[in-house]
């Protein structure tokens, strides 16, 4: 884990390219507020506080987490006892990598009551992996034939753990999530837009009920619910890095009330948007929001 936080303290305030296949990392300080894509993700030094939707979750050192779609969560990153930055890296999932390593069906079944978000210990196999993953990062030539078989151990060690019963339902291109993550996509690309369910349904082959009961189960969320954290996000992006005036980027967003827009706001972030931004651009608290959350 020592030599893990070594390499890391390299990335910057963002999630930073490693030059690895689907291999990024952190090192950060204050909010983590973004859309976070599919991917597995292990905290090495710290502590990250995560609201998605109705839950909220903690994670620590040593721990791994899988988020199986896109989802757009808030919240704060911690540093270590003594005031170190918070360390992390990820793995961005690929559907068609699992899929091979799907060898027995009966193993790692989803645990009932579990959720999506859950963290647990990484077992001392799967972190040596990622120590040899990111040594390879001063090694490109090796790189290139290594990296994808570290890639497929790091899975394989997910997929014998607690979580595999997510990771193999990220696998299957005709399951529930594989239909859930089109409808996911769909808003992401149409935020701004009002929406109706139905016509998300159909795209779903669901029911309307069905839909709303799956869509929520995966991503904590309705799909209303969803599409304003998508919209929030952006706009707390625009405050901070844009020149537009509050009432611009609640339009620019998709909102037909600047009204409706700053409580909404305010009830996500805790102040109205012009005080939020404020207290972002205070010398010395400038860096709370990564330039990634700009995600959309």
């Amino acid at each position: 884990m020592a030599e893990l936080r070594s390499i890391v303290m390299r990335a910057q305030d963002k999630w930073t390219d490693t030059g690895l296949p689907r291999v990024a990392m952190v090192r950060a300080e204050a909010c983590a507020d973004q859309v976070y894509q599919p991917m597995l993700h292990l905290v090495l030094q710290g502590q990250k506080t995560l609201s998605i939707g109705d839950e909220v979750s903690r994670y620590g050192a040593g721990h791994y987490f899988l988020v199986p779609v896109d989802v757009p969560a808030t919240g704060q990153v911690h540093a270590g006892a003594t005031d170190q930055p918070y360390l992390a890296v990820s793995l961005t999932l690929d559907p068609t990598v699992i899929s091979t390593l799907l060898v027995d069906e009966e193993k790692s079944p989803r645990e009932p009551g579990r959720s999506n978000f859950d963290a647990v210990p990484a077992p001392a196999e799967m972190i040596d992996a990622w120590l040899r993953m990111l040594r390879l990062m001063d090694h490109p030539r090796e790189a290139a034939v290594l990296a994808p078989m570290i890639e497929r151990e790091i899975l394989f060690r997910a997929l014998l753990g607690p979580l595999g019963g997510i990771l193999r339902d990220v696998a299957r291109p005709d399951g529930r999530l594989a239909q859930i993550r089109r409808a996911t996509q769909w808003i992401r690309e149409h935020y701004t837009e009002p929406f109706r369910v139905e016509p998300l349904a159909v795209m779903t082959d669901m029911s309307v009920a069905a839909f709303y009961r799956h869509f929520k189960s995966v991503t904590a969320m309705t799909p209303i619910q969803y599409q304003k954290r998508l919209r929030l996000l952006r706009a707390r992006w625009l405050l901070l890095f844009d020149t537009l005036d509050v009432t611009s980027i609640a339009y620019t967003v998709g909102y037909e009330s600047a009204s409706q827009f700053s409580r909404e706001y305010a009830r996500l972030f805790g102040l109205p948007p012009a005080r939020d931004a404020a207290r972002f651009k205070t010398p010395g608290v400038s860096r709370g929001i990564p330039a990634t959350a700009n995600t959309l």
